[in-house]
């Protein structure tokens, strides 16, 4: 189940459209993997620790560090990339997640 949902995600986020989708649903990752979200959700707490949307963000900040460690495209690109309306909302998530801004990660490569 878990190959499976990496599987998704990964598919998912290398995707060109993801602005007019969004991030996944739980009820859409549910689907896909066809088993209920309450399901999912406690076959991800039980074995991970952690929510379907929590491994859906680890997924997203792994792709965004790609792109801001392998690509010279400006935050706010990567952030329309995958999947956020705004800058700001992909940028304090990031923060969130990694304890750094997304300039000071890139910056941490040069």
């Amino acid at each position: 189940m878990l190959h499976r949902l990496e599987e998704f995600l990964n598919h998912y986020f290398d995707q060109d459209d993801l602005i007019s989708k969004g991030l996944p649903l739980v009820q859409d990752i549910a689907d896909h993997l066809h088993v209920s979200q309450k399901y999912l959700s406690t076959l991800l707490k039980v074995l991970t620790g952690q929510s379907t949307q929590q491994h859906t963000h680890n997924k997203l900040i792994e792709k965004a560090k790609e792109k801001l460690s392998t690509t010279n495209l400006s935050v706010s690109e990567i952030a329309y990339a995958l999947g956020f309306e705004h800058s700001q909302s992909f940028s304090k998530l990031f923060k969130s997640k990694t304890d750094l801004s997304t300039l000071a990660f890139r910056q941490s490569f040069n």
